[in-house]
């Protein structure tokens, strides 16, 4: 299963976190970005081209200490079609040096459209008598809101490709509250979504105890954090907001079981900005983003027991 893939790799890196890669063009040193502007001119194609050259580099200093990668589609989609075609070269990169893939889309249809971008992102497209993964993420985070249909076609896929999702619960936003927090009959509409995460993941429970639909659950919200550890003990958690936004390492100790275990923690701009933070040599920025996830890994492992 899964998300069994990624535990096991938590568990043989002693590292419950993720690398958000989320690169804007202002967190690219600017000598890789001049000799793609020499080469192709201040162009998408330029522009995507940096990405990658800045992604591989990242990959190749963190991917012995770190699980898992997390590209956010939006910030390669913005480069048009050589855009995408960097999101793709990513995952590939990324999954050749043995990480686990989670791409951060939170997709949302019904029907036919959903099996479409369950086939784009984690399941294969028919092209006659072929068949081909176009993306070929390990996970993909997708909203929950439009209900069952709109969650049925990825469990399919899932199960049939060894995949898994992460379903939007307690998102780790400042106004998520206007919605997540209204209750129904006295649940929280966020805890009503773990339910329905614990309820569609049943039938595809892991070695460890996960099923491979997973929830978002934010480092912002410690609270609410164990309250749904201790409410879901089904569900893999993917906690962004960690750092940047706000949530520390001590109030992330309730997202965690008694294994230490259960969730897996993403940390985007302060590893890619690294360099920028410490003040360093731009062609050190590697590097640097390997300290920041050394210091992310210990701050972070300092209040769980990971087993």
């Amino acid at each position: 299963m899964s998300f069994d893939r990624l535990i096991k790799k938590i568990i043989q890196t002693q590292n419950p976190t993720v690398v958000g890669l989320d690169p804007r063009l202002e967190y690219i040193p600017d000598y890789i970005k001049q000799k793609c502007f020499m080469k192709d001119g201040e162009t998408l194609k330029a522009a995507a081209k940096a990405v990658f050259k800045f992604n591989k580099a990242i990959i190749d200093e963190i991917y012995d200490l770190v699980p898992a990668i997390k590209p956010q589609a939006a910030y390669y989609e913005m480069y048009g079609y050589h855009g995408i075609k960097t999101l793709e070269k990513t995952i590939r990169y990324a999954k050749s040096k043995g990480m686990f893939v989670i791409t951060d889309g939170k997709r949302n249809d019904i029907g036919a459209t959903m099996t479409a971008y369950a086939a784009a992102h984690l399941g294969c497209t028919a092209v006659g008598g072929s068949s081909f993964e176009a993306f070929a993420a390990d996970a993909l985070t997708v909203n929950g809101y439009l209900g069952t249909d709109g969650i049925e076609p990825l469990l399919s896929v899932c199960a049939q490709n060894d995949k898994g999702i992460f379903v939007l619960a307690k998102t780790s936003n400042k106004s998520s509250g206007e919605l997540q927090d209204k209750t129904v009959d006295g649940v929280p509409v966020y805890a009503l979504m773990g339910d329905m995460c614990e309820k569609w993941g049943s039938e595809q429970i892991g070695e460890y105890g996960y099923s491979s639909v997973g929830a978002v659950v934010g480092a912002t919200y410690p609270q609410q954090l164990a309250e749904l550890r201790e409410r879901l003990p089904h569900t893999l958690f993917l906690v962004p907001g960690y750092g940047a936004q706000g949530g520390g390492a001590k109030g992330l100790a309730g997202a965690f079981d008694e294994n230490g275990l259960g969730a897996i923690v993403n940390s985007s701009r302060a590893v890619m900005c690294a360099y920028q933070k410490e003040g360093c040599d731009q062609k050190d920025f590697a590097k640097a983003a390997r300290r920041e996830v050394i210091r992310m890994r210990d701050d972070i492992t300092s209040y769980i027991k990971l087993k």
